[in-house]
């Protein structure tokens, strides 16, 4: 039987938003410090690209399967020896640097079992969380996620990461190891988390993952909101796919401006993590949706037609804003709306959205941008996002519901 839910988080969540705040610190340095290793073992741009793709590919292979998972077992459970083998993982990757062994291979490995274990982790947490927290305190709670993860990730792991590769340059991945293994710590000491039903465990793999799709499909406003945000990340996909090349060739900007206008999103993300819940508040879940996807659409419009350094920074900051707040409010939605033994197979099927949304979106803005310039992948978002405005505009209203 499942554990009566405080309407105030506890310790149980304290635990939660701990273990995710120390394991993102971990990440992003990791993520800092994994480029520069391939670098440093390799010259070929192939197998320094390639590593990126190594750690997106368990996305895209095993989401669907690792949310069936998730909802068959115990997910705390799930998460402390997860959490427990990535930290063995980066150990071994620790040692082969420090011992001058490493490989291309070594490093590829690594980081597809960080990937395929990230899979079921993230899918898991994001499964666990209504299990420690009332429904009400759903978007404060996610919100508070959202945060931890953007000032640890994004402000503070990734100039430690390259500041400590320089230092040493196995010593980022032995501090991956060491957040991974306190992260399992402080989750193992969580009471929630309760195995799926048994019909769930006795239906194969196959059968759950379809029976998850099939809910996710007959329920109108999460099948909306899931494709909006695949719709939507492959627009954005698209469009900044050759952001870089947009900052040089249209805006003007050197290497060091190009990172400078990076950092207008880490700044509006996080001023999004701490208006999310009043926003929701004040004018609902309904509204909020839908001017997030008319921001989206005019980001990319006034993108396109930008030519200041400081006007694109400005959207941006916007742009981040919603997305953040877009976010919180799509996961409390889905994790208020989805019953309890289908939330890792539906989680990890807006992962997949997500994530192969992005990845499309890239191959195709890249071809874009090759035909017709660094600005027509813009436009061609907006044209995109525009469609999906008018046919989301009316489902959406059941999210208030």
């Amino acid at each position: 039987m499942r554990a009566p839910v405080s309407a105030r988080p506890g310790a149980d969540f304290t635990r939660l938003w701990t273990a995710s705040a120390v394991s993102n610190v971990g990440d992003g340095v990791a993520m800092a410090a994994g480029p520069l290793l391939v670098a440093a073992v390799t010259d070929n741009p192939a197998y320094v690209a390639g590593a990126v793709f190594v750690q997106q590919l368990s996305w895209l292979l095993f989401a669907l399967i690792s949310g069936a998972f998730v909802d068959r077992l115990d997910r705390r459970r799930l998460v402390v020896i997860v959490n427990l083998l990535r930290a063995a993982a980066l150990a071994a990757l620790m040692l082969t640097v420090a011992t001058g062994t490493v490989t291309v291979a070594v490093i590829y490995l690594v980081l597809f079992l960080l990937g395929t274990g990230e899979t079921l982790a993230d899918t898991a947490m994001s499964a666990l969380l209504p299990a420690v927290v009332a429904p009400e305190r759903l978007p404060a709670a996610n919100a508070r996620l959202y945060a931890s993860f953007t000032i640890g990730n994004q402000f503070v792991a990734k100039p430690l990461g390259a500041w400590l590769f320089v230092v040493s340059a196995a010593v980022p991945f032995g501090l991956n190891a060491l957040t991974f293994a306190a992260a399992a710590a402080l989750i193992a000491g969580i009471r929630s988390g309760a195995p799926a039903a048994p019909e769930t465990q006795r239906s194969s793999v196959r059968d759950a993952v379809a029976a998850g799709l099939r809910w996710l499909w007959r329920h109108r406003l999460l099948r909306t909101l899931g494709l909006s945000m695949g719709v939507g990340n492959i627009a954005f996909g698209a469009a900044f796919a050759v952001f870089v090349l947009y900052c040089r060739d249209r805006l003007g900007l050197s290497e060091v401006g190009y990172g400078f206008l990076l950092t207008a999103f880490a700044v509006g993300g996080l001023a999004g993590t701490t208006v999310a819940t009043r926003l929701t508040r004040a004018v609902g879940s309904t509204w909020l949706l839908r001017a997030g996807l008319v921001i989206e659409m005019v980001t990319h419009i006034s993108l396109a037609l930008a030519t200041s350094p400081g006007v694109a920074a400005a959207v941006l900051i916007v742009f981040s804003v919603h997305a953040m707040v877009w976010g919180i409010t799509v996961t409390s939605v889905r994790q208020r709306a989805v019953p309890e033994e289908l939330r890792g197979r539906v989680g990890s099927v807006f992962s997949l959205l997500d994530l192969g949304g992005a990845a499309l979106g890239a191959l195709l803005g890249g071809l874009v941008a090759a035909l017709w310039g660094v600005t027509a992948p813009f436009w061609a978002a907006a044209a995109v996002m525009a469609a999906v405005v008018l046919s989301a505009w009316r489902p959406l209203r059941e999210a208030d519901a």
